[in-house]
């Protein structure tokens, strides 16, 4: 059974930091890509960060040069380090796999951040 566990939302100030994690189990991590998404109140869930399985990274434009995505294959493990978070980084964060036409969602974390 395939598990994606999230942890290290909370609450902050603006232009304060996080970091998030999301560990895996019941996958063969190191095979997978794995990405972040999020979702606000009343907003669709957003792609926001991607990584390859060399480690190659893709953002998008709301959080590129702000937010860093990596991963720890010995722990099965992404994180997402957020820096200059802004009260539009207000959500609820995501982590995602798959494989073909299967997806697998974690349970997500709450991230609030106060102006």
């Amino acid at each position: 059974q395939v598990q994606l566990v999230e942890s290290g939302g909370g609450l902050v100030q603006a232009g304060g930091s996080l970091r998030l994690s999301c560990t895996a189990s019941g996958i063969l991590f190191r095979l997978y890509a794995l990405g972040w998404y999020r979702q606000a109140p009343g907003k669709q869930r957003e792609l926001i960060a991607t990584i390859a399985l060399g480690g190659e990274t893709n953002y998008s434009e709301a959080v590129k040069g702000r937010f860093t995505i990596s991963r720890d294959n010995a722990k099965s493990t992404i994180y997402l380090q957020m820096n200059s978070l802004k009260p539009d980084d207000t959500a609820v964060y995501y982590c995602n796999t798959g494989f073909l036409a299967t997806e697998y969602w974690g349970q997500g974390t709450q991230v609030t951040v106060s102006s």
